[in-house]
């Protein structure tokens, strides 16, 4: 039995198997006419639900209806996130893996890796390094292997809240990891986590077969839910991604989005974050099977930016930085900067451990900030939403008709003073300055209290959530 994408809801339950391959593929076998799209484009503008078919509908357009569809993301990115981008760092805290997953060269197989876990002191090393660049968001990222249990994943996440150094801290403590069971995830809960990620990699369960042969991770159907398990568990901000490369992208797109709609029906909140890496070159993994180009790949972010208004879109340093840039202005809102994979590298100059893939940007922090300040972007830090309990369903009440700019925006302005005052060279500064005070134009009625704060800040004050 079909269902139209209006009657999920009746389906859609708990660790239920909710992608039909079938379905999604025969959606995209929709006929997309120049009205049709306008018509899909209208309601995106609105920050109303797009059904599975609407994007259908934007995903299958002709070539020359894309320049609409990408200003309407634009257009809308904007509208909800303003000048604003989230920054945040890596830190590879593991490389051990059960799995053996053809694209990843940490695959259990791979006989040439030299595999490391970083002790408790060689974890507060590479937390210092960060928060000496300004870094306040981490996301701490371990291999699939039964050493990373919830109690280590728990310790680790408290370990790295616990390093202090001058003004440097980190205040939001993200996960990628292994699915695991309610009980294991209520552990990695109790140490107060921002977003869990558990990426899908392909949607696709034949081609999910091909690629990931052995270990834990073969078994689709455990992955594919276990973010319903986090939810339950009582993990209200989850981060869902696939591995582009792997499946045709206009079925994994939809995918993303159908897998948006499932958790949105069950707990009435859908991801915190979609993130949409791209096979590079690892040492000695296949490649991309299905590649998608760069124009394919921007314009699926378009896409996903107008049928997930809400969602933080994430772009990685696996792209160079031209690119990065270009997808911010259609729809990416966070960004990771000065990016190192090999474990241990942060506060080491020689590598500790082999790094799961390429990367294509390797800027340190400050030259990322630097191009964002120069673009005229906001370049932000804030965690002030986690903290004052804005999550989850709370965040869906502000974020989907676009109202949380009014909380991001001088949470941000407020993130780059601290910044500013403590990390950066004075020509940052000046220029950092003009932008928050072309911010504080914007504000209207806040702008007060807003530059009130920064006073404080340069004063010595931190941490002044807004």
């Amino acid at each position: 039995m079909r269902f139209t994408p209006e009657q999920y809801k009746l389906k859609d339950i708990p660790n239920n198997n909710f992608i039909d391959i079938d379905e999604l593929r025969s959606l995209l076998e929709c006929e997309s006419t120049a009205q049709k799209v306008d018509e899909v484009i209208v309601k995106a503008l609105s920050k109303s639900r797009l059904t599975l078919a609407q994007v259908a509908i934007l995903l299958n357009c002709a070539p020359e209806q894309r320049a609409k569809v990408l200003l309407a993301a634009q257009k809308l990115k904007q509208e909800v996130y303003g000048n604003r981008i989230v920054l945040f760092a890596p830190l590879y805290v593991g490389n051990y893996c059960s799995n053996c997953c053809t694209y990843c060269d940490f695959r259990a197989d791979n006989v040439n890796a030299n595999r490391k876990t970083l002790t408790p002191s060689e974890l507060k090393l590479e937390v210092e390094a960060l928060t000496d660049a300004g870094h306040k968001r981490l996301i701490l990222v371990f291999g699939e292997h039964p050493i990373y249990s919830a109690d280590f994943i728990a310790k680790t996440a408290r370990e790295a809240y616990s390093v202090k150094k001058n003004n440097g801290e980190i205040r939001r403590v993200n996960i990628n990891a292994a699915p695991l069971s309610v009980e294991d995830f209520k552990v990695v809960k109790g140490a107060d986590i921002g977003t869990y990620q558990i990426f899908q990699e392909t949607y696709d369960p034949q081609l999910y077969a091909k690629f990931h042969k052995s270990g834990k991770k073969a078994d689709y159907q455990y992955r594919l839910t276990g973010l319903d398990r986090a939810m339950e568990a009582g993990i209200d901000d989850v981060g869902i991604g696939v591995l582009f490369g792997l499946g045709p992208w206009r079925t994994e797109v939809l995918a993303l989005v159908r897998h948006t709609v499932h958790l949105e029906a069950c707990f009435n909140v859908g991801p915190h974050t979609i993130s949409f890496p791209r096979i590079t070159q690892t040492q000695g993994a296949e490649g991309a099977p299905n590649p998608i180009s760069d124009d394919d790949f921007m314009y699926a972010i378009a896409v996903l930016r107008l049928a997930v208004p809400y969602a933080g879109l994430i772009l990685t340093a696996r792209e160079n930085p031209e690119l990065r840039d270009k997808a911010i202005k259609y729809g990416v809102s966070q960004i990771d900067g000065g990016s190192k994979l090999d474990i241990g590298s942060y506060s080491k100059t020689d590598d500790e451990g082999t790094k799961q893939f390429k990367l294509n940007d390797d800027r340190p922090l400050s030259e990322v900030i630097d191009s964002l300040i120069d673009s005229d972007r906001l370049p932000s830090f804030c965690t002030a939403c986690y903290r004052k309990g804005r999550t989850g369903e709370h965040f869906m009440e502000f974020s989907v008709p676009g109202f949380i700019k009014r909380f991001c925006t001088p949470n941000a302005i407020l993130t780059l003073a601290e910044y500013l005052e403590d990390y950066a060279t004075e020509t940052t500064k000046i220029n950092g300055y003009a932008i928050i005070n072309r911010e504080l134009e914007q504000l209207g009625e806040k702008a007060t209290e807003v530059e009130q704060r920064i006073e404080r800040i340069k004063s010595g004050e931190r941490d002044l959530l807004y």
